[in-house]
């Protein structure tokens, strides 16, 4: 692939004019904050892949057990970092996720449970502002992936003025 050349990171959906399918999409893009359905699209990819790997070493450990063993316990480590699986689930349940369980690990969601925003369009609002740090770190992209280890370091910058509990956006409950 040339160098700067577009990719999309998500697929469309085959038939756009489903109503069923995109009165399930609104419902999801305003529950998450979403910007638009691309959003929502490159989720599902992301979740699609995760299935694509599963099933690809469910059916490796019928031939070369040890080796896909290995990969496989790489790939669930890699789930749990990222919290979209538990401790104790194993490759079927990959196969069985949800959408919402990668929407649930944006930065976004997160910024609203954990109570720094009234609304998810709010979180979203102070990530893009800068006023959202993970680890030290200021990260704008409200799509940020947040793992297991840094849920906790997640809050708002010192520079920000929604540092002051009195600002009149913070959110009453926090």
């Amino acid at each position: 692939m040339a160098l700067g050349s577009n990719t999309k990171f998500y697929e469309t959906p085959n038939h756009p004019y489903q109503g069923e399918r995109i009165a399930e999409e609104s419902g999801l893009t305003g529950k998450y904050g979403l910007k638009n359905k691309e959003e929502l699209w490159r989720a599902e990819s992301e979740l699609r892949t995760y299935r694509r790997e599963a099933r690809k070493l469910l059916g490796r450990s019928q031939g070369d057990a040890e080796a896909a063993s290995t990969e496989g316990r790489e790939f669930l480590a890699k789930l749990r970092r990222q919290g979209i699986l538990s401790e104790q689930d194993s490759l079927d349940d990959v196969l069985s996720l949800d959408v919402t369980d990668v929407l649930e690990r944006r930065l976004q969601t997160v910024v609203y449970r954990k109570g720094y925003a009234n609304t998810t369009a709010q979180a979203r609002q102070f990530i893009t502002h800068g006023h959202i740090v993970v680890d030290g770190r200021r990260v704008q992209t409200p799509s940020y992936t947040v793992s297991v280890a840094e849920e906790d370091s997640v809050g708002f910058d010192s520079a920000s003025p929604l540092t002051d509990e009195l600002h009149p956006e913070r959110a009453e409950d926090h």
